[in-house]
């Protein structure tokens, strides 16, 4: 083992003497990397007798500093190469190398547009926690412990204990800011809503755990779904383009009655675009709003599918990554 030890010390002398700094990683795994010759050594001491297990093991260990020291050496070599080479042919008249400038995130970038867009209906910007009480985030919402919603839109608990009025959690959707700023102004309200929210869900190209949604509320005297369609016939036609068309399809939400998904049609073909519909009886009383006197809507999209839409892009998941050849386009 003496000798196999000492050749291999041989060998890396000779050839990271006469080698060039743009071999050192190469030349760093071969000799001191896990799969090295010297490595395989070192391993097989442990299996001599005492005595030679001592002797074998200082050995390899010598060897071993050796070897990085003449790492080193030739990492030393490389940076007075190129501090000599610089002194001698850096022209500082040559024009440097432009860095390349940061810019706001698509998703920022459509919620000011959209922020813009709607204060000039004359709409206010409202904003609420991200870790939200229980009771504004379901129950205001007519979204009661038992509600088949709650399996759909169960979410990041923060705290949770049985029978507790402050159990918290990451909001599932911006509609509490709907709640939170009904119980502290009087009607009429316009309102819009952006911000994060958060889902435990599994991510592929089109889901996300968290995104971002913008929420919508009009309450005043004599609102109707009339209203409504236009609100958002414009504000569509205001992102996607004025040729887009828009249509109310049925459904269902806990905190409006009637209810609908709002489908565009883009690209050729009816695309599910946002839910919508007029504030529930129950929603309105829980914020403090007379429903009798007053009536409203409330919708609300996710960011990132309009963006999607908007320009094509496949995987909502390259939103959150650093990457940025990606979000320099926009």
């Amino acid at each position: 083992m003496e000798e196999k030890l000492r050749t291999i010390l041989k060998e890396a002398r000779a050839e990271i003497v006469s080698a060039n700094f743009s071999d050192y990683e190469q030349l760093r795994i071969k000799y001191l990397g896990r799969k090295s010759a010297l490595a395989r050594s070192l391993r097989k001491i442990k299996d001599l007798p005492e005595k030679a297990r001592r002797d074998m093991g200082e050995l390899g260990n010598r060897i071993k500093r050796e070897i990085i020291q003449l790492l080193n050496d030739l990492k030393d070599k490389a940076k007075d190469k190129a501090r000599d080479g610089r002194s001698a042919s850096f022209d500082p008249t040559c024009p440097g190398i432009v860095p390349d400038l940061g810019r706001l995130h698509p998703i920022t970038q459509i919620i000011d547009d959209l922020i813009e867009y709607f204060r000039g209906l004359g709409f206010s910007v409202a904003e609420g926690p991200e870790v939200e009480l229980e009771k504004y985030n379901f129950d205001l919402l007519n979204i009661p412990d038992n509600h088949p919603a709650r399996d759909e839109w169960d979410t990041f608990w923060v705290n949770r204990k049985e029978g507790s009025k402050n159990n918290t959690l990451l909001r599932t959707h911006t509609s509490p800011v709907q709640l939170r700023y009904m119980k502290s102004h009087k009607a009429p309200i316009r309102i819009i809503a952006p911000g994060r929210t958060f889902r435990y869900e599994a991510e592929d190209a089109t889901h996300g755990s968290v995104f971002y949604q913008l929420e919508g509320l009009m309450i005043d005297k004599n609102i109707t779904v009339a209203n409504l369609k236009a609100v958002i016939d414009a504000m569509v036609k205001h992102i996607l383009g004025e040729d887009v068309e828009t249509r109310l399809r049925p459904s269902y939400f806990p905190f409006t009655e009637p209810s609908y998904e709002v489908d565009a049609w883009f690209g050729g073909k009816w695309l599910e675009l946002m839910g919508c519909g007029m504030v529930s009886r129950k929603v309105l009383k829980n914020g403090g709003v007379d429903p009798d006197e007053y009536s409203g809507f409330a919708f609300g999209m996710g960011i990132e599918r309009l963006i999607m839409l908007k320009y094509g892009i496949k995987d909502i998941r390259y939103f959150y990554q650093p990457n940025f050849d990606f979000l320099k386009q926009f």
